[in-house]
């Protein structure tokens, strides 16, 4: 049996840009991509603490050191500056496997969106 399970998670940080223009995607610091094991391209779960919005999207590789938390395109419309946000992903594998498993998961300071 296959499982989807918890692979990856920055809790919390602030959105620091927003980009209705653009394609679509969420522009993440590198460096906390490579903290919480995120990829370009990888898709994402983006929760919205301030008014509740869960969405899909996809990773783009951000300038390392930064602190961006950019949502481009239409996931532009579902924040705001300075919104506090949670960015997930999952990965399917075998259920014992899974039971093995630890997830990368982060805590930046929100107020820098940079790892403590």
């Amino acid at each position: 049996m296959v499982i989807e399970v918890l692979k990856s998670k920055i809790h919390r940080v602030s959105v620091t840009e927003s980009n209705l223009q653009y394609i679509g995607s969420i522009t993440i610091d590198e460096n906390l991509m490579d903290a919480a094991n995120l990829i370009e391209n990888e898709k994402v779960q983006v929760i919205n603490i301030n008014n509740g919005e869960r969405f899909e999207t996809y990773v783009i590789t951000g300038k390392r050191g930064s602190g961006i938390i950019c949502l481009n395109g239409p996931a532009a419309r579902k924040v705001q500056v300075g919104d506090i946000v949670i960015v997930l992903s999952y990965a399917m594998m075998e259920f014992e496997e899974a039971k093995k498993f630890k997830p990368s998961i982060i805590f930046p300071d929100p107020g820098t969106n940079r790892l403590q």
